[in-house]
């Protein structure tokens, strides 16, 4: 079998699975890290700092709604490519706290989004989250499907984020 034949075999297996009944059956269940905490931390001193920053944001802000610390986190131009919020860091902090209506809460010590993986390749650090939703099919059940947020970490801030938003 040459690369083209190959190609093409798989190609009309995958359509096969993924097109038909098997892949209603096939999903396998996202699942969060035991250690979430310990997803944040690497041995390379860079990237340790960067996945820090990002833990914080997660922690800090998302979770406990501490927006009046959002200066430690987030660069002041904070470029943001989610379609339902603007760019700044005035603008999102505005949006958690006056759109949002997000009232601050204690920190907490664990982290309790439920993070899949952390991943950090340079200035990026990519956070992939357990995400559930409504099975369209049958309403009374659910599913689980994978989100990620990436943000770019610079000079010790996010500066820019992108997740997999839609407009609403």
């Amino acid at each position: 079998m040459n690369l083209k034949t190959g190609a093409a075999a798989l190609g009309l297996s995958l359509l096969a699975t993924f097109g038909g009944v098997s892949a209603a059956l096939a999903q396998e269940a996202v699942v969060e890290a035991k250690d979430k905490d310990a997803l944040f931390t690497s041995p390379d001193p860079s990237l340790n700092a960067n996945k820090q920053v990002v833990y914080h944001i997660m922690k800090d802000l998302l979770e406990a709604g501490q927006w009046g610390e959002a200066d430690k986190y987030l660069s002041e131009r904070y470029l943001q490519h989610n379609p339902n919020v603007p760019s700044g860091r005035a603008s999102v902090v505005g949006f958690f706290t006056k759109v949002l209506k997000v009232e601050p809460k204690p920190v907490p010590e664990k982290m309790a989004t439920p993070v899949v993986f952390v991943n950090a390749e340079g200035d990026l650090v990519t956070v992939a989250t357990v995400r559930r939703e409504k099975d369209p099919k049958d309403p009374s059940k659910t599913y689980t499907t994978t989100w990620y947020d990436t943000w770019r970490i610079v000079d010790g801030k996010a500066d820019e984020h992108w997740d997999a938003a839609l407009k609403q």
